[in-house]
């Protein structure tokens, strides 16, 4: 441990090159995970509010009309149902318009209908279909009704989007792993008469390996708390006196975010310096 620390005490330029750029490449991975999630976490709300409109046509009486809505209910993927009998549409219709139905056609043509909520888990394009297939099965006639380009928009709009930020973010770690692994290989350089000697000596390659390990783990330490620290500034100083709407939407996800930054550059910093002792010692 102490040879670890005393590492980055004989190389402090690389060092705090090292800590400097990994501090912006997490605070970076920060931003962009704070929104990716924000964004996951919006795409699931939106998924839990999906509904499908089944109408029954004339043939279908309010008795059966219950109980197709109860076999609906069996369907795997449907959380819930609603049974809107034909005063109840006349009611509804009254409230969103202001006029009644009936007083204007003299009778009340709504059809009886069920509304379906659906799991979110199965709130995709291929699982609604599915549950469609099996809603036709149940009775003939039925009328399903749902905002089906909406949903692919938004799956599409999603792939999208975490493609964007899995490749920026890949690119980013990419670049703070090879940093972390040059500061370590000139740290290992710097002293190769000393691990010379050592393994002439005897010393296993753990033994010569753990400071560097150490040194690689401390630095990824001090780039992760300083990019959460950098992270919570903008947040709760800057977003949150400037841009409250936005903040409230974020703002969630920055407890997966802070924490998740430190152990990321302890991790990434553990595995440049793995990968740099490694070659080093194999070229050696």
């Amino acid at each position: 441990m102490k040879e670890g620390f005393s590492g980055i005490g004989r190389a402090k330029l690389p060092a705090f090159v090292t800590i400097a750029v990994g501090f912006f490449s997490l605070l970076l991975l920060g931003l962009f995970g704070t929104v990716s999630l924000s964004f996951y976490q919006v795409i699931q709300e939106v998924r839990s509010r999906v509904e499908l409109e089944v109408f029954f046509d004339e043939t279908v009486n309010d008795d059966q009309a219950r109980s197709l809505g109860e076999k609906m209910q069996a369907i795997p993927g449907v959380a819930a149902t609603h049974y809107i009998s034909r005063d109840e549409a006349a009611s509804r219709f009254r409230r969103d318009f202001g006029e009644d139905v009936v007083t204007i056609l003299g009778m009340n043509p709504l059809p009886r209908s069920v509304t379906l909520n659906i799991d979110q888990r199965y709130a995709l394009p291929d699982s609604i279909a599915v549950i469609r297939k099996k809603l036709e099965a149940l009775h003939q006639g039925l009328d399903i009704r749902y905002n089906q380009e909406y949903l692919t928009g938004i799956e599409k709009n999603a792939r999208l989007f975490t493609l964007i930020t899995a490749g920026v973010g890949g690119v980013i770690a990419l670049a703070t792993i090879i940093l972390n692994a040059f500061t370590v290989r000139l740290a290992m350089y710097a002293r190769r008469d000393r691990i010379k000697t050592m393994r002439l000596v005897g010393a296993t390659r753990w033994f010569i390996s753990a400071p560097f390990l150490i040194e690689g783990a401390v630095l990824g330490l001090v780039s992760g708390g300083l990019a959460a620290l950098g992270l919570w500034l903008i947040f709760e100083q800057a977003l949150l006196r400037y841009e409250p709407a936005i903040y409230q939407i974020l703002h969630p996800s920055t407890y997966v975010i802070y924490p998740g930054l430190v152990l990321l550059g302890i991790v990434l910093g553990f595995f440049g310096s793995t990968w740099s002792v490694a070659r080093f010692l194999r070229v050696s």
